[in-house]
Formats: C-alpha cells, structure tokens, sequence
C-alpha cells in the first residue's frame, strides 16, 4: 500500500493530539463505550460480549465470521466472547445446513432476554447522550457520522 504524499495544508499544521480528529473520534468512542458498559455491569457481561450479542440479535443465526465483519474487533476477541457467551448459556452453536465447515450462532432464550434488558438500557443511554443535540444538530451529526464512515473506508 503506497502512502500518499502530506498536501500543502498538513504540512503547514502541527499535529496536536487533543485536536486531532481521528483521535477525538477514538477517545470519544471509548469513553461513550466505558460509561455504557456502567450501565449494564451488574449483568456480568464484557463490552465485546454485548457487542457479540447485539450482533447476533440482528439475525436468527450468524457465523462467527460474519461478527467480525459487523463489529471493529478482531476475530480472536469474537472468538473469546463467543467461548464465553456460549459458557454462559447465552449463545448456541449449530453447524450450517449449507456448509458443516461453518457455525451458526444465535441466541438462547436467555440470551434473548438479556440483549432486550441490556438494549432498554443502551437505549435511555443513547436518548440521554444525544440529547445533548438540538433536531437540527443530531441531524447534522448523523449526515456528518455517514461522511465520515464512507469517507474512511475510501482514504488510504
């Protein structure tokens, strides 16, 4: 992968950590995540567990791989929190009707019922973060996150 030369306009800048945006944007990340897994720690489950279970309440089965690609952990950190929720009786794993190299996870009826206490939770979570925003910036903000997001896949 080549790297593109610096334009005109970041050589003439510093970089300054606390005003650099993709750093703004991976620090806010993470804090958001940290103060909502507060919210549902006494549920005795990990940040890539809910993520995993989130995932996986999308559909009726997933495989494992198709986690990874829905989610910004690595495999080995899916595969953790698979083992894991699978310990914990909250996800199955079946093998795929179409490929028996390939497992299907879904989840429990436990499972089921932890993701709907938990996502209740996440969502008076998110309405209590974004009301931060007026309508007109929560919009703003969201036409601007959908730059964002596809802009980063086309750069570099």
């Amino acid at each position: 992968m080549s790297v593109a030369s610096p334009s005109n306009s970041a050589k003439q800048r510093s970089l300054i950590l606390d005003r650099f945006a993709p750093y703004r944007i991976v620090a806010l990340g993470h804090a958001i995540s940290g103060r909502l897994s507060q919210v549902y720690s006494n549920e005795n489950i990990t940040i890539p567990e809910w993520r995993v279970l989130a995932v996986i309440s999308q559909a009726d089965s997933l495989a494992a791989r198709d986690v990874v690609g829905r989610t910004p952990m690595d495999k080995m950190t899916v595969s953790r929190a698979v083992a894991s929720l699978e310990a914990k009786d909250l996800v199955s794993r079946a093998p795929d009707q179409h490929d028996r190299r390939v497992n299907m996870l879904s989840l429990s009826a436990a499972g089921r019922a932890l993701f709907d206490r938990i996502a209740a939770l996440a969502l008076q979570f998110e309405d209590e973060l974004l009301a931060a925003l007026s309508p007109r910036e929560l919009a703003a903000f969201e036409t601007a996150l959908l730059k964002l997001e596809a802009r980063a896949k086309a750069v570099g």
